[in-house]
């Protein structure tokens, strides 16, 4: 298992750097790795994301000494959502079958989690986002068909979408993490505009169904000093309270969403106007 650490530079020192600076601190990439465990610890929050793909063999998360923790999720929870085929994954003995697109949600004091897949040659892919945890909450399970699907936007503003929740208020529980996925229509390309910012918590992105050829135009910035990252398949993008976090592709894509901080309320959002963006 690999990781790396990440220190989110502040909003002054991001309206001044250029496009390879802004990747080098905000975008995340070579998530899956075949055989290999890959995670970043950022700062803001004490978010550890990345990702496991398990090919022949599983793979069994350990705990990094930089944690000073007897196991990973000793004072942690975790998310994950599989955005590859077919595996099973194992907590304290339990296994989870993982289809393309489940959820799975493991609470504080799951001192075992191990990765699977059921063809080495197709392998899953599991996104992990992990944050703090102060109460011990049930590992659970979600599939598609378990979500609240939330249908926004339309096909006149290019932004018809259908937004899938796991973990949040009303869902599964957690401690902080609040995690679900976004479906953008055939023929939409908008995500998230009008635009918003969460001064309460930090959020993150991570693209995934886009073809190679692909890319989407991830927005951030302070909403009258914007920027963007060129963002392809299977690449994430950390957003700051004090960022925007919107996006357009050359065609429609997928994106799991995740955010951890100071409350689980989904709507807690601060509204961007149109004419505030520049």
């Amino acid at each position: 298992m690999d990781i790396t650490f990440r220190e989110i530079p502040d909003v002054h020192r991001a309206e001044r750097m250029n496009s390879a600076e802004l990747r080098d601190n905000y975008l995340f990439d070579n998530l899956f790795r075949p055989g290999k465990i890959s995670l970043t610890y950022v700062d803001l929050e004490r978010t550890v994301l990345g990702g496991a793909m398990p090919t022949s063999a599983p793979l069994t998360l350990g705990c990094p000494e930089e944690l000073r923790a007897a196991y990973f999720t000793e004072r942690r929870e975790i998310g994950i959502m599989n955005v590859g085929a077919d595996g099973v994954i194992t907590v304290d003995g339990k296994e989870y079958q993982m289809a393309n697109r489940d959820a799975l949600y493991i609470g504080r004091g799951s001192e075992k989690v191990t990765f699977a897949s059921k063809d080495a040659d197709n392998p899953a892919q599991y996104y992990l986002i992990s944050y703090p945890a102060h109460t011990a909450y049930p590992t659970r399970h979600a599939k598609v068909e378990d979500a609240d699907p939330l249908h926004l936007g339309s096909d006149e503003e290019c932004n018809k979408r259908t937004i899938y929740k796991y973990v949040y208020m009303g869902g599964i529980e957690s401690c902080q993490l609040v995690m679900g996925f976004t479906e953008m229509a055939p023929g939409n390309v908008w995500n998230t505009m009008p635009a918003h910012k969460h001064m309460r918590r930090t959020e993150v992105y991570l693209y995934f169904n886009l073809p190679e050829n692909a890319v989407v135009f991830h927005l951030m910035g302070k909403p009258d000093e914007t920027r963007h990252l060129v963002i392809r398949n299977q690449q994430a993008a950390f957003s700051p309270g004090w960022s925007i976090h919107a996006g357009s592709g050359t065609r429609n894509y997928s994106f799991i969403w995740a955010m951890g901080g100071e409350n689980q309320d989904y709507t807690d959002m601060d509204a961007v106007t149109m004419d505030e963006l520049r």
